[in-house]
């Protein structure tokens, strides 16, 4: 016996195309003296912080490329450069808002994973949630899980996210 599906029935003229399209983001950075730990916009407390050119926020880096490309807008390197100097020590939430700036549609829902074995991040989770909820006015969840003692993070070197971004678009 053979299934056919029913026939598409078509989309009038009139009513408005909506789609909903994706993007994904990876970030991560080292452990350094010296340095404030920022994630998601806030601060956690912790020996040490991430080293790079702005805050080094990496859940909010991640959370950026994974907007940037379901906006087809490159990524944050291309749009904050590491060899410009008006981004040095720079607020991710400040670049993050100036990113949500530039999206055509309404941000739909972000998820992200932080994977660290160090410091444990749970009691931080809900702020993270609604720092970045108010910055993007989207439903925001974040995760936290280790690397179960494998490589670079497994050995407490670093930190990594990844996120994914869906925005609504026409």
């Amino acid at each position: 016996m053979r299934l056919r599906a029913a026939p598409a029935q078509p989309r009038s003229a009139r009513e408005p195309r909506s789609l909903t399209v994706v993007g994904l983001g990876y970030d991560s950075h080292r452990f350094g003296p010296g340095r404030r730990l920022v994630l998601g916009g806030v601060e956690i407390p912790h020996d040490q912080g991430l080293e790079g050119h702005s805050d080094a926020d990496v859940l909010t880096h991640a959370i950026i490329d994974a907007l940037l490309g379901a906006n087809g807008g490159g990524d944050i390197g291309t749009m904050f450069p590491d060899d410009d100097p008006d981004y040095k020590d720079a607020d991710s939430i400040d670049l993050l808002h100036t990113v949500v700036g530039t999206i055509a549609g309404p941000i739909v829902n972000i998820d992200a994973t932080l994977i660290c074995e160090q410091p444990r991040l749970g009691p931080y989770k809900a702020e993270m949630e609604r720092t970045l909820a108010d910055a993007t006015s989207a439903r925001v969840s974040v995760k936290a899980t280790s690397n179960e003692g494998m490589g670079w993070i497994g050995r407490g070197e670093g930190i990594a996210c990844i996120a994914v971004a869906s925005v609504e678009s026409e």
